[in-house]
């Protein structure tokens, strides 16, 4: 029986996703992500590579978020000093 093997994802790697992935495209890839997971029809090939996705989307996030709150807390800071 041949093999059907489905051409590879166009979706950035790890090693991109830092630099090139914004707080709100991360958000959104993770809600289609979600979608399809929640689906009936998840393709059990992919179900591994789909949460690995997944986490490094929310690490990215979380890094996100807690530089946001350092800027923040630096501009904060910088304002009660005046």
């Amino acid at each position: 029986m041949a093999s059907t093997k489905k051409p590879a994802s166009s979706a950035p790697t790890a090693s991109t996703l830092d630099a090139n992935t914004g707080y709100a495209q991360a958000i959104e890839e993770l809600e289609t992500i979600l979608s399809e997971l929640e689906s009936d029809d998840v393709d059990v090939d992919e179900l591994a590579e789909h949460v690995q996705r997944a986490s490094q989307l929310i690490e990215l996030c979380r890094e996100r978020i807690g530089n946001a709150k350092l800027r923040i807390e630096e501009v904060v800071s910088q304002l009660e000093a005046d």
